[in-house]
């Protein structure tokens, strides 16, 4: 009896490039959603907040709630 071992996928690091932070840029002056950002640049919430967070730029706008 053989056991299989389950190999853990390789994570792949990328830069961010002049037009990725330019994105991020106008994606924060538009004041998207973070998950929008997310699906249009392919990269976690995560990193885009660190990234955000280091340019000194605001990222994660709350709606206001309609009453």
């Amino acid at each position: 009896m053989t056991k299989t071992v389950a190999r853990k996928k390789r994570v792949v690091r990328r830069g961010w490039t002049r037009a990725d932070v330019k994105e991020l840029r106008q994606h924060s002056k538009n004041k998207s959603r973070v998950t929008t950002i997310s699906r249009a640049l392919k990269r976690t919430p995560g990193a885009l907040r660190q990234k955000a967070r280091a340019l000194g730029i605001p990222l994660g706008h709350q709606r206001t709630k309609k009453k």
